[in-house]
């Protein structure tokens, strides 16, 4: 008999907390019920999909029934604190991945501490490979009291549980820890032999917080130093150790109910990684600027002018968008894939031709990926006339963002190049501004989206912050009061105008445009304004501090994947460029 996938019902995105170690993420709700988790990489198939209605699980909860949850990230990791005040005590459960992550092996460590009282919880283990298709199997318990267990093509072993009971093909059992004390549970669940050295939990939990405090910077020059640190943690947490940053940890989170615009985003979107890497680089923080620059160039210097506008983290195709059998989150659905792997999105050259020009201000492009700039800057060339998908993913145009982020990134990368380059890429910008001017600018003075459709974009304010034009110019100021006006609602931002309704009903705001337009207000000189945008988005964030791609204002939830990593990476660029006098010059493509 199977488990009843009910038992553990979703929760609203805003309760979640995500632990990673850089090749796969797992969410965890406030009963202390880990329910998405996929093994060995992000795009493989979930060992624990409660999150999407499937069984499989791994909860950690107060028998008490009457508790209050909170909880809080440890300063700059993504070790997570459940704090549970039951009616008796206090309960707190510090949860990680083991960090930095193994390749084929995921090491989830939670210790349960009984802070005030003694602490009794109930555990359940339940691990489904394939989505939830396989039951454990093969379950037997060792003399030290270790389990080992089977499930699909995974294998399996938890220390910790010597008093655990198999019931309904899971393990079940409670744990009991007097005042002051803790207990330690440990879980591996590997696609390949587990080694015979068992974990050794103190030794285990030292290694991750000294690899957390490694990697983590204390973004001091910024304005919100905390969540900075707690941004670029999950940043980090989703980049593994071949450069590869994932999108977000999930898929099939809506946007909207029932709007069937449930993607996929456990891939890397070469658009996204570029975001990351100049705002890590605006901050003189390298790592993720190298993964980035490193991930990229390989990708173009293989497809060149063919380059996808996403890749698994093994930078392998997307695969096609296909049903996994899972009932979804409500609301959503259970598709795995992504069609994105059929799009060509011009943007993503000059978005490439940024990250470079980011790397080379810092003497960080050696000669391989300088022929990967080259290689950006020559597609442009070749298909800037070609129809593509744009920033949103829509159906193909000769949309105006494309073409101004190309130009933009031409500027940046050609301030670096030799003479005789530079000349000409810095000229070839020219020709798309030209062109864009020729056939999208509106009769008001602004940019439009595409010759074809009049309305007025974010995704505009994109070109302006990195240099296509410069922000003094008046198709800049027009564009600039164009999108607040038509777009802007209490302190947040719209992508376009769906339709007449208003805004809010046809879709949630787009939180990285939120932080796009704070820093398009601090490089107009109006700093206050900036700040007032700043702060608003900031928190739009879950009880964790973790942003998603939309916020639906009227409702204050949460909407799509989660955690977003582009939201994060706005957020931390706005936080560091709002921390200078506005620029005199007008850009941030420097």
């Amino acid at each position: 008999m199977d488990a009843d996938p009910v038992e553990f019902p979703p929760h609203v995105l805003r309760e979640y907390a995500m632990l990673a170690d850089g090749m796969r993420g797992a969410l965890l709700g406030p009963r202390g019920d880990i329910v998405w988790m996929c093994v060995p990489k992000w795009q493989d198939g979930a060992v624990f999909s409660s999150l999407l209605g499937g069984p499989g699980c791994f909860a950690v909860t107060p028998t008490d029934p009457r508790f209050v949850w909170g909880g809080r990230y440890e300063d700059g990791t993504l070790i997570w604190v459940s704090r549970w005040i039951t009616s008796t005590g206090i309960i707190e459960c510090r949860e990680a991945l083991a960090y930095p992550g193994d390749p084929h092996r995921a090491i989830v460590l939670r210790r349960i501490h009984a802070v005030q009282g003694p602490a009794e919880v109930r555990a359940v283990v339940d691990v489904r490979a394939g989505y939830g298709h396989h039951a454990m199997a093969r379950l037997r318990e060792d003399e030290d009291g270790t389990w080992s267990a089977r499930s699909g093509h995974v294998r399996i072993r938890l220390s910790g549980a010597t008093e655990a009971q198999v019931a309904h093909g899971r393990l079940e059992f409670t744990v009991g820890v007097p005042e002051g004390r803790h207990h330690d549970l440990v879980l591996e669940v590997s696609d390949t032999e587990l080694p015979s050295q068992r974990i050794q939990p103190d030794e285990t939990w030292s290694a991750t917080e000294y690899g957390w405090h490694r990697e983590v910077p204390r973004f001091e020059n910024t304005i919100a130093a905390d969540d900075s640190r707690q941004s670029y943690a999950v940043l980090r947490g989703m980049t593994g150790a071949g450069g590869a940053m994932v999108s977000a940890a999930t898929m099939g989170l809506p946007e909207r109910a029932e709007q069937k615009r449930n993607y996929d985003y456990r891939y890397a979107w070469i658009r996204d990684q570029c975001f990351t890497g100049v705002a890590v680089a605006s901050c003189k923080e390298f790592p993720l600027l190298d993964d980035a620059v490193r991930f990229v160039a390989a990708r173009l210097l293989e497809d060149g002018p063919n380059l996808r506008p996403a890749y698994t983290v093994d930078g392998g195709r997307v695969p096609d968008e296909h049903d996994v059998g899972l009932p979804g989150y409500p609301g959503g659905s259970g598709k795995a894939g992504n069609w994105v792997n059929e799009q060509f999105q011009l943007d993503i050259f000059g978005e490439a031709l940024l990250l470079f020009a980011a790397a080379a201000e810092d003497d960080r492009l050696d000669l391989e990926q300088w022929k990967a700039a080259e290689a950006a800057a020559e597609a442009i060339a070749q298909r800037h006339g070609d129809a593509d998908a744009g920033m949103w993913e829509l159906q193909p145009e000769h949309w105006a963002h494309s073409r101004l982020i190309c130009a933009a990134g031409l500027r940046a990368i050609g301030r670096h190049a030799p003479a005789r380059q530079g000349a000409m890429w810095s000229s070839q910008a020219d020709e798309l501004i030209a062109d864009v001017t020729s056939d999208c600018l509106h009769p008001s003075g602004r940019w439009q989206r595409s010759p074809s459709d009049p309305r007025v974009d974010a995704s505009l304010l994109r070109p302006m912050l990195r240099g296509a034009v410069a922000p003094q110019d008046p198709r800049s100021i027009a564009t600039l009061a164009a999108i607040r006006e038509d777009l802007a609602r209490r302190e947040y931002l719209y992508r376009f105008r769906q339709d007449k309704r208003p805004l809010d009903q046809s879709e949630g705001a787009f939180l990285l445009c939120g932080f796009d337009l704070a820093m398009a207000l601090h490089q107009s000189d109006k700093p206050l304004q900036a700040a007032r945008w700043f702060e608003r988005n900031r928190a739009s964030c879950g009880t964790p501090g973790l942003f998603t791609e939309e916020y639906d204002v009227e409702q204050r939830q949460l909407r799509g994947n989660f955690p977003q990593a582009f939201v994060h990476a706005a957020m931390l660029e706005a936080a560091r460029r709002l921390a200078d006098s506005p620029p005199p010059w007008g850009g941030l493509n420097a």
